[in-house]
């Protein structure tokens, strides 16, 4: 199976929709989804994600199912420096990178912050979302594996959020989404792919093999949007610092 995740195209997050070039970049995304044959599409409840697949459902005339877990990961926390809220998935490296048990899979969620934010609550919740998503495709989730309940070549494609999309390749992957978050970054409108590897009859792991790729920008001619990314050095002070 091939799970495609997607994140939406460059963001207006005052009416939580797109931007003008936003548009453009679901445009382009659409020319190359359409091409795909998919079995099923879903998609996140807010507005930014949804129109990012209008686009490519209108083109192709179907319809996406709505989760609500695919919604963007916003679990505010308190930042121990300045005392006010902000999302676990943007700290600056020079603090979050002091903390270990950040690096663990199995520890990130302990660190005092976290549990009082309710992360991994909300963490399970996106967890559970997928693992019933795709035991409906015929893969069910057993230990650190999947079991081909239901082998099959089926490509199923979400529409969500970068913050979200974490989460869930943490889940699939074994992965820390504290190194997934501030170390990996998915432009807008990017598309991350992964296909089951079944070598072992009925035994399923995911395998990444593309992550954030843009190159039906880069076959349109337009550049990426620069939400995600912050200043390449501390002396371009026209790009975001924090």
């Amino acid at each position: 199976m091939k799970l495609i995740i997607i994140r939406h195209a460059d963001p207006d997050y005052s009416i939580d929709s797109l931007t003008g070039k936003g548009w453009k970049e679901a445009r382009f995304l659409s020319d190359r989804i359409s091409k795909m044959d998919v079995k099923a599409f879903y998609v996140s409840p807010l507005g930014r994600a949804k129109d990012t697949a209008s686009v490519t459902l209108k083109k192709m005339n179907r319809e996406a199912e709505v989760l609500p877990w695919l919604k963007e990961f916003h679990v505010p926390i308190i930042d121990v420096g300045t005392g006010k809220e902000r999302i676990p998935w943007d700290w600056l490296p020079s603090d979050w990178t002091q903390v270990e048990e950040f690096y663990d899979r199995n520890l990130w969620h302990t660190v005092p912050v976290m549990q009082a934010g309710r992360v991994l609550e909300e963490a399970r919740f996106v967890y559970s979302g997928l693992d019933e998503l795709l035991k409906e495709h015929g893969y069910e989730h057993t230990g650190n594996l999947y079991r081909a309940v239901r082998s099959n070549n089926d490509t199923i494609v979400l529409f969500c959020h970068f913050g979200v999309e974490c989460v869930m390749l943490g889940h699939l992957l074994g992965i820390s989404p504290m190194v997934l978050w501030h170390g990996f970054c998915a432009a807008p409108s990017s598309v991350t792919t992964l296909i089951t590897e079944e070598r072992r009859e009925k035994t399923a792991y995911f395998r990444m093999c593309s992550f954030g790729d843009i190159s039906h920008l880069y076959a349109a001619g337009e550049p990426p949007a620069f939400a995600a990314r912050f200043c390449e050095t501390f002396g371009n002070m026209e790009e975001r610092h924090d």
